[in-house]
């Protein structure tokens, strides 16, 4: 079936949430949202889902895709932390439906003055892949002895009275709203800015993906602040969240005791990942690559290989490549066989298998390697992320370009901005 990228929140309600194998491992009980004031875009921030074990966990909706009649689990990792709402947070059936609120849609003058109770809120997927708050629908006045109420649809813009979520202060949830509408980076600069309680503000009002990505952009000092401010399951469950090369460098600014902690609290397969990371030293390779690259076997199609290229959580310089290798593809890979440009599966037909289109001549880096190698290799061959492997060939991870530049550029040029020294926007 297709996804569909319009649904009100009652439908999702009860929905079965499977994983990538077919199995039910769910249900969806409730919408999260972050309502912002009035004028400005609200979004649905994920799912609350009861597994089979009745324990209620978030999912964001950036790793589900929703289906007619199901919701399929596009990631396979997720949080199995219990559910609670955050500073700024609400949900839909739990919180909203049945809320008084007020209509001013000029199409619908006659609801002008007259209290709504809302019953149920449409959900749409727009270009960004973002899932926002776009209709309303709500039940009018009792009328007449059988006490009938009339349904009313109308834009999300035109509703009033619900405020801005469980945030004890409308000035903070205003800033929440404010980094919102950054990106990570601007919104790591403009936090670097704050003092420590906005800052905390900030920090639990926003969910663990988001935040997580903040912090990767911020100063190693700042991110090992932000991170002592959360509660040690919470500091672990960002950790999970954050591009394995980030989280690594990030423990290793950390006490050694508190660092442990950490890596016990998270899940075995992505601590045994940073702890294989923290062992290269920092300026070579193996200490700049993320374990977590894009590998499938040589049986995989091109059409599965764009498929997870697409994957809105894989970032841009690791969708440009694919790396092939015989089982197991968890890195440390089976051996490495050779990889496969993005542009090259573009030109393919969908049911090639990419092991006959591979690239076999494209030599790898070493995870002993320094960084001035990692340089020379990148301008050499015109690439934005590359192969690292060990010395019997199998696939310990990959090396972005832009993780090299961050490592390359003075420790101080994230807070000197793009243009140090300049009166132009940074």
């Amino acid at each position: 079936m297709s996804t569909i990228n319009r649904v009100y929140a009652g439908r999702l309600s009860g929905m079965f949430v499977r994983n990538s194998d077919g199995d039910a491992i769910g249900r969806v009980r409730d919408v999260v949202v972050r309502l912002r004031e009035h004028g400005k875009t609200s979004s649905a921030l994920g799912l609350v889902v009861e597994m089979t074990d009745k324990r209620r966990v978030f999912i964001p909706m950036g790793r589900v895709a929703v289906e007619p009649n199901e919701i399929l689990l596009l990631s396979g990792q997720i949080s199995m932390k219990t559910f609670r709402t955050r500073p700024g947070e609400s949900t839909i059936i739990g919180d909203l439906v049945g809320a008084k609120i007020q209509i001013d849609d000029p199409e619908l003058d006659h609801l002008h003055g007259v209290p709504q109770e809302l019953t149920d809120i449409e959900l749409e997927r727009n270009r960004t892949r973002d899932w926002i708050l776009t209709k309303v629908a709500a039940l009018g006045p009792k009328k007449g002895l059988r006490g009938r109420r009339d349904v009313a649809v109308a834009p999300w813009n035109h509703i009033h009275g619900l405020g801005a979520g469980t945030s004890p202060k409308a000035a903070d949830a205003n800033l929440v709203g404010e980094v919102l509408d950054m990106r990570p980076a601007d919104a790591a600069r403009y936090i670097s800015t704050l003092e420590t309680d906005r800052r905390r503000t900030i920090a639990e009002a926003l969910d663990d993906e988001m935040l997580a990505d903040i912090i990767q952009e911020l100063p190693d000092e700042d991110q090992a602040e932000v991170l002592e401010d959360l509660t040690i399951e919470r500091a672990a469950d960002i950790l999970e969240e954050m591009d394995p090369d980030d989280a690594a460098d990030l423990l290793g600014e950390l006490d050694t005791n508190r660092a442990d902690v950490l890596l016990d609290l998270m899940a075995p397969e992505e601590s045994q990942a940073l702890r294989r990371l923290m062992d290269f030293e920092p300026d070579t390779v193996g200490g700049l690559m993320t374990s977590d690259p894009l590998v499938l076997q040589p049986t995989a199609t091109v059409a599965e290989a764009l498929a997870r290229a697409r994957d809105p959580e894989l970032p841009t310089s690791l969708s440009s490549m694919v790396f092939v290798t015989r089982p197991p593809t968890a890195t440390p890979t089976g051996r490495y066989l050779g990889c496969v440009h993005l542009q090259k599966l573009l030109r393919e037909p969908p049911s090639t298998q990419i092991g006959g289109i591979l690239d076999p001549d494209l030599p790898p880096l070493y995870a002993e390697d320094n960084d001035d190698t990692a340089a020379r290799y990148f301008a050499t061959y015109n690439l934005v992320s590359g192969p690292v492997v060990d010395n019997e060939g199998h696939l310990l991870g990959a090396l972005a370009v832009d993780d090299l530049l961050d490592h390359l550029l003075p420790e101080d040029w994230r807070e000197a901005g793009i243009r140090p020294g300049s009166e132009q926007p940074n």
